[in-house]
C-alpha cells in the first residue's frame, strides 16, 4: 500500500457551499495549495472563501458558481477551468442529490436532476481532469458514494441506484489507473446530518425510519476518515464502525433475504 500526500495540492470540490463538501474545505485548507469550490450558491461559497483565507492567507482559493445538473454548466466549467489553466491535482466529486419516498410517486424534474448531478457531472468532471492527472503522474480522484449504494433499497430506488453507479465506477477506474500516479477512493457514508438529509426526505418521519442515531457518523469524522483513507490510498472507505459492520452483514447476505428484509421494511 502505498502512501499519498496532500501537501500542496491543488483541489476542486463539488457540492462545497454545505455539509460534506464544506468540510472538506476546512480541513484542507492548511494542506492545499489552492481550493476551487463549486456549488450553487454564490453567497456561500464567498463566505467559506473568506473564513477559509483569514485562516490560511497563503491559501488560493477560487469560486466557482455552477449548476451541475445543467449539461452546459459543467462544460463551461471544464472550459473555464482549461481558460484559467488550473490543473487539478486532486477532485472531489461531492455534490449530489437525493430523495425518500416511493418511486411512483417522485417527481420527475427531481428523479432528473439526481441523475445529472450523481452521475453525469461526475463522470464528465473526471473525465475532464483525468488526462492532466495521468500526464503528470500526480493525482486522486475521491468519489463521495453513499452507503445505500451496496444493495437496492425500497425508497431510495434512484439514490441508491445512483450510487451504486458510483461504487462501481470508482472501483473500475481505479484498477486502470494502477501504476499512473493517481488514485481513486470512494467514500460510502451511512447517515450524516447535513443540509442534504433536509431536501432528500418529502416526511421527517420517513428520515428517522432509516437512520437511528446510533448510525450516525459527524461530518468532521467522515471527512476526516475519508482524507486519511486517501492518503494511505484506500479504495473505499466506510466511516463508523457501527456502518462498517452494518455493510460488511448486508455485502455477505444472500440476495433473496435481503429482498425479504426490505419486504417487511416497507
Amino acid at each position: 500500500m502505498s502512501k499519498f500526500h496532500l501537501k500542496g495540492f491543488s483541489v476542486l470540490i463539488t457540492g462545497a457551499s454545505a455539509g460534506i463538501g464544506r468540510e472538506f474545505a476546512r480541513q484542507l485548507a492548511g494542506r492545499a495549495s489552492s481550493l476551487i469550490l463549486v456549488a450553487r450558491r454564490r453567497e456561500r461559497l464567498e463566505e467559506l472563501r473568506d473564513e477559509l483565507t483569514k485562516g490560511a492567507p497563503n491559501l488560493n482559493v477560487h469560486v466557482r458558481v455552477t449548476d451541475l445538473s445543467d449539461y452546459r454548466a459543467v462544460m463551461e466549467l471544464c472550459d473555464w477551468l482549461e481558460r484559467e489553466k488550473l490543473s487539478i491535482d486532486l477532485l472531489i466529486n461531492n455534490a449530489g442529490l437525493g430523495d425518500v419516498g416511493p418511486f411512483a410517486t417522485s417527481e420527475l424534474q427531481r428523479v432528473k436532476e439526481m441523475l445529472a448531478v450523481n452521475i453525469t457531472a461526475l463522470t464528465l468532471l473526471t473525465r475532464w481532469l483525468l488526462p492532466g492527472m495521468i500526464a503528470r503522474r500526480r493525482g486522486a480522484i475521491l468519489d463521495v458514494s453513499s452507503s445505500a449504494g451496496f444493495l437496492p433499497i425500497a425508497g431510495f430506488a434512484v439514490y441508491a441506484a445512483t450510487k451504486a453507479y458510483v461504487t462501481s465506477f470508482s472501483e473500475a477506474i481505479r484498477a486502470e489507473l494502477r501504476g499512473t500516479g493517481v488514485t481513486v477512493t470512494s467514500l460510502c457514508p451511512g447517515p450524516v446530518r447535513t443540509e442534504f438529509t433536509e431536501v432528500a426526505h418529502r416526511s421527517a418521519a420517513a428520515w428517522e425510519k432509516w437512520s437511528p442515531e446510533f448510525t450516525h457518523v459527524s461530518v468532521e469524522g467522515v471527512v476526516r476518515t475519508a482524507l486519511d483513507g486517501l492518503t494511505a490510498d484506500r479504495a473505499l472507505v466506510i466511516p463508523g464502525f457501527v456502518m462498517k459492520l452494518g455493510m460488511l452483514l448486508v455485502r455477505l447476505t444472500p440476495m433473496p433475504l435481503l429482498r425479504l428484509a426490505s419486504r417487511f421494511s416497507m
